[in-house]
């Protein structure tokens, strides 16, 4: 049975989450329907713009993200600090740039006075609002509910488009991030859809690749809508994915070159350095690129880190333990 959402989610376990929504008809997110002929390549700009969008409004960056044809992921960082700092002014702004918001709140924004308890009532909704604005619920919903009324209104029909829940994973370790993010940006490869990252449409992957070769002195090596890769964990660390994007985009080519060979067990000579700053074995990091949506499920993490959240999320049982202690510890 299905565990509540606030059950899957502790920002003090982590603020790494993974998500997945699928299509719950026959009709395509995007791509080409085999059995109608019709083409809905345009609901891909649909998803990444919307998807772009909201990351500017939330307090959240996306660190990766995939559109296939009847799903996609999005690997999410929750930055809880940043949205405790905005005061009531800047959380009822952003608010009010998806939502119609309050009649108080708009008097708010525009300097009218406001009686006491009119204040009061303001203060308590942009608290209730910040909170929502650092809520993957809220983020997968505002996505999800915008681009199913588009396509039931494309499609000239009504009902549900998206299943019932999104599937979340929260991602409680660089071992689990890393093998969560290389599992996204690898989705095209594995599904046949595109030979090379660097040629897979629509994945954070061929934008990080493509900002980087093109790169200059006075222009960033990363995209600025992406989280950027800031290097080993250090004393001072700046915000950021804790690997060197050097080092990632090696380990994603070799990962993708590794599962096109299809020779299970054969494991070519040249690790990239991150498996070994990671400490995993080459042969269990293959195994989790093709299979870590199936074999995780909800929390992922080094078997220590996985007993901790769910301690403190109130489980009577550790689910996935013996699978994180054999592919993460």
């Amino acid at each position: 049975m299905p565990k509540p959402r606030k059950t899957l989610v502790s920002l003090e376990a982590t603020p790494y989450y993974h998500c997945v929504s699928r299509c719950v008809r026959r009709a395509f997110l995007c791509g080409e329907d085999t059995h109608s002929g019709n083409s809905y390549e345009h609901r891909r700009d649909w998803i990444q713009e919307r998807m772009r969008a909201l990351a500017d409004v939330f307090s959240m960056d996306i660190c990766a993200y995939a559109i296939m044809s009847n799903h996609y992921h999005v690997v999410l960082h929750v930055d809880r600090a940043q949205a405790e700092s905005w005061d009531d002014a800047e959380t009822i702004r952003r608010w009010h740039l998806v939502f119609s918001g309050h009649p108080l709140t708009h008097k708010f924004l525009a300097g009218a006075p406001l009686l006491k308890v009119e204040r009061r009532l303001v203060g308590d909704l942009a608290t209730l609002w910040r909170s929502r604005l650092m809520d993957i619920s809220w983020y997968m919903r505002c996505l999800n509910e915008s681009v199913a009324r588009q396509a039931n209104e494309e499609d000239g029909c009504t009902g549900r488009f998206w299943e019932g829940r999104f599937k979340s994973q929260a991602l409680l370790d660089e071992k689990a991030l890393a093998a969560c993010l290389a599992y996204v940006d690898l989705n095209p490869i594995r599904a046949d859809m595109a030979k090379t990252p660097e040629s897979s449409d629509y994945t954070s992957i061929k934008e990080r690749i493509a900002t980087a070769l093109t790169a200059t002195k006075h222009n960033e090596k990363q995209p600025g809508h992406l989280m950027p890769f800031v290097g080993n964990p250090r004393e001072e660390m700046p915000k950021g994915l804790p690997f060197r994007l050097a080092d990632y985009l090696e380990l994603v080519d070799w990962t993708g070159r590794a599962l096109r060979e299809s020779k299970r067990g054969q494991i070519p000579a040249d690790l990239p350095p991150i498996l070994e700053r990671l400490q995993i074995d080459p042969r269990y990091w293959l195994h989790m690129a093709n299979n870590f949506e199936g074999r995780f499920k909800g929390l992922v993490g080094a078997a220590y880190r996985l007993k901790a959240a769910c301690k403190s999320l109130g489980y009577r049982r550790t689910p996935n333990l013996a699978v994180c202690r054999e592919l993460l510890t």
